[in-house]
């Protein structure tokens, strides 16, 4: 899958997928006492400051446990987590889901686990490459697909939702040294215990050290660097990126906006291959023979080019199609080169076609075959 994703592709999706993590904060900052603006700015500030003086404990958790203590002794209007919902106060217990096995639910469901699969396969893959990057290492994709599937199945029997790897937390985490598997159940396991045990005190943390935190997280996933990209890159590489973060960011569908990138970027790599492919014509008056040298990929995105550089009204008595240096790639491609052979040859020209590779030739062979006798 990440194969077909190209690194503007890449860039337009943590980009956009940043967007919508700081958008998503917006109503939390609108309408709101100026306490919270305080809170936000001096969790921010706790954040970027505290690892410039020590990386020992988290600075996002620092964040947290000083804006719950100003919030708890110093009572003023701030929306705190409490208020956004009733947390949970046991633990999950095991169930299927009771809903009709037919294929009426099917229906209803597929398109959204297939879009959320889709999603969460791609931002973990994308993640997998960043931690690569980071560690020097190289990890199992195929084992990360299969650990992120089976923990879906198992929280969905548990009453959770889907998740998967994200960019911006895994990357603090890479940050502040936990580079193994211990750091990720670690996590898991004090998130558990946190919220059942200490359920009150989760309630008292203010939504604004939530917000600063969740900043600080669009900021570390955003792509500055594709920015500056923007005027160095091809222009064609700047608008797949941007492509992918408008279409991305307007509709609030990571998988869409992957999709248009992925799309663009194949056609503007057809559009480049089409342009080198070249048709050179020569004649030999001796045998009064036309030699047509063509190089290049010739599939359905050239094939009209391809034709169009053939005199179909040739007037020497032999025609020569050199093809040493292409490649048919496609039946678009054999398709043209029969109906140009078969035009030349109308008009009285004795056609040879010379230096097919292995694989065009078992494509003129098998859609072709009028074109056997003249293929050498």
């Amino acid at each position: 899958l990440m194969r077909f994703v190209s690194r503007s592709v890449h860039a337009g999706f943590v980009n956009a997928l940043a967007i919508l993590i700081f958008s998503a904060q917006v109503p939390q900052m609108v309408g709101v006492s100026w306490q919270a603006y305080a809170m936000i700015a001096g969790g921010l500030a706790i954040i970027y400051l505290v690892p410039r003086i020590s990386s020992t404990i988290p600075s996002p958790l620092i964040c947290i446990v000083v804006l719950t203590a100003i919030a708890m002794w110093f009572p003023m209007p701030l929306k705190t987590v409490g208020d956004l919902g009733r947390l949970p106060d046991s633990l999950p217990s095991f169930g299927l889901p009771d809903v009709p096995l037919s294929w009426d639910t099917l229906r209803i469901v597929a398109p959204y686990a297939l879009a959320m699969a889709a999603v969460g396969l791609l931002e973990s893959m994308m993640t997998a490459n960043v931690v690569d990057e980071l560690t020097e290492t190289r990890s199992s994709k195929a084992r990360e697909c299969t650990g992120l599937g089976l923990a879906n199945i198992a929280a969905g029997a548990f009453g959770g939702i889907a998740g998967c790897g994200m960019i911006g937390q895994t990357v603090g985490n890479v940050r502040y040294g936990g580079t193994g598997r211990l750091s990720t159940m670690v996590a898991g396991v004090f998130l558990l215990v946190v919220m059942v045990p200490l359920r009150p005190w989760v309630a008292q943390v203010p939504v604004a050290a939530l917000v600063a935190i969740m900043i600080m997280v669009s900021i570390s996933t955003f792509s500055w660097g594709s920015l500056r990209d923007l005027v160095r890159h091809p222009k064609v590489s700047s608008v797949v990126m941007l492509a992918t973060v408008v279409v991305t960011v307007a509709t609030h569908d990571l998988s869409l906006g992957v999709g248009v990138g992925v799309l663009l970027s194949g056609v503007f790599f057809a559009w480049k291959v089409t342009r080198m492919m070249d048709v050179a014509v020569e004649y030999d008056a001796a045998s009064d023979t036309r030699i047509y040298s063509v190089t290049g990929q010739v599939f359905f995105a050239s094939a009209d080019i391809f034709a169009d550089r053939f005199d179909l009204r040739e007037e020497a008595k032999h025609v020569r199609i050199d093809l040493t240096g292409a490649h048919l790639w496609d039946v678009t491609a054999v398709g043209v080169l029969d109906d140009v052979v078969a035009k030349l040859r109308r008009h009285g020209a004795v056609v040879e076609v010379v230096g097919l590779n292995q694989a065009s030739a078992v494509l003129v062979d098998r859609h072709a075959p009028l074109m056997r006798d003249l293929a050498a």
